[in-house]
């Protein structure tokens, strides 16, 4: 090997190695939901206060069971009827916030798509999504 060939083999190291430092620096988080009464509300504030002092926090929130409900179309806290989460998810959406409800949550209550806010995305499962966002994709974990 050459000594021109051998600078351009250690600057392409020095490129790779820090755009994956680059990869790392930001902060990813999964916030598991699988229960709307005892966790939207909650969960959705917490993410929203993530944000105001994290704002470049990578957050994407896998919701299964009955987790799912308050990404329905019209859905609002039982407790308090004001809150109605299809904007509050809007809201977060835009601050680069995923949404994604599992699969097999949806058919194994009879569901369809066209029922959730247009926000939302699909995972087949949402058990298998938060594995795969932590393993391979080192995200950070929360259960609000």
């Amino acid at each position: 090997m050459n000594m021109k060939t051998m600078t351009r083999a250690a600057l392409a190291a020095v490129v790779l190695g820090t755009a994956a430092v680059g990869a790392w620096a930001q902060d990813k988080v999964v916030y598991h939901i699988d229960d709307t009464e005892g966790q939207a509300t909650k969960a959705l504030r917490n993410i929203r206060n993530h944000l105001d002092t994290a704002p470049d926090t990578k957050i994407v929130v896998v919701t299964h069971a009955n987790g799912i409900d308050f990404l329905l179309n019209d859905a609002k806290d039982k407790k308090n009827p004001n809150i109605d989460y299809p904007s509050l998810v809007n809201a977060l959406k835009s601050r680069g916030v995923s949404f994604e409800i599992c699969e097999i949550t949806i058919k194994g209550r009879n569901l369809k798509k066209d029922q959730f806010v247009m926000d939302a995305d699909f995972t087949p499962s949402g058990v298998v999504r938060i594995t795969q966002l932590q393993q391979k994709d080192h995200f950070a974990y929360i259960k609000p």
